[in-house]
């Protein structure tokens, strides 16, 4: 079994951009900028056969390439409770685009249809043990986060191992958008 994702990497610079942002709330656990990337769809676990059927769908996305934005920072609730704060990615059609085609190429090899929203972002810290006000604050402080532009010339397949600190994501395979 084998744990992936699709999902856009990210240049070094954007990633170094971004890690000027982390640190100053207790509690938080930060994302190591290597880890930094704004997900098209998660996948989970599935059998090698079905990674090789994964990897044959995705080849077969064809999409130009196109400019990315980040900008503002926000959280994801649950239950109540703080669990992620987030850069966000300025909504593009090509984005939009590029999503859609990953999740209709995903569900024609028999995946099931993603149940959440789109909400592209690049999460920047695990926040489920830090205080509300400290976090509410940061998204103050941040709200006009604003990160030069990015040209996106592809998107990648990973592979995700859980580790102690952090998971270790490995790209698998590219697939160039031309």
């Amino acid at each position: 079994m084998v744990r992936l994702f699709v999902a856009l990497a990210l240049p070094a610079s954007l990633r170094t951009h971004l890690s000027m942002l982390a640190g100053g709330i207790q509690g938080a656990r930060w994302v190591p900028p290597a880890n930094y990337h704004l997900t098209l769809r998660f996948i989970g676990e599935v059998e090698g056969w079905r990674a090789d059927e994964v990897d044959e769908a995705l080849s077969t996305i064809r999409t130009r390439p196109f400019d990315l934005s980040l900008a503002g920072v926000g959280t994801f609730e649950k239950a109540g409770k703080i669990g992620a704060l987030w850069v966000g990615a300025d909504r593009s059609e090509a984005l939009s685009h590029l999503q859609a085609k990953v999740e209709t190429a995903l569900q024609r090899i028999g995946l099931e249809p993603e149940r959440r929203r789109f909400a592209p972002h690049v999460t920047l810290a695990r926040t489920d043990k830090a205080p509300t006000h400290k976090l509410v604050e940061f998204v103050q402080a941040h709200s006009l986060f604003r990160a030069p532009p990015v040209r996106v010339e592809h998107f990648t397949l990973f592979s995700s191992r859980l580790g102690k600190e952090n998971p270790v994501y490995v790209p698998e395979v590219e697939y160039e958008l031309a």
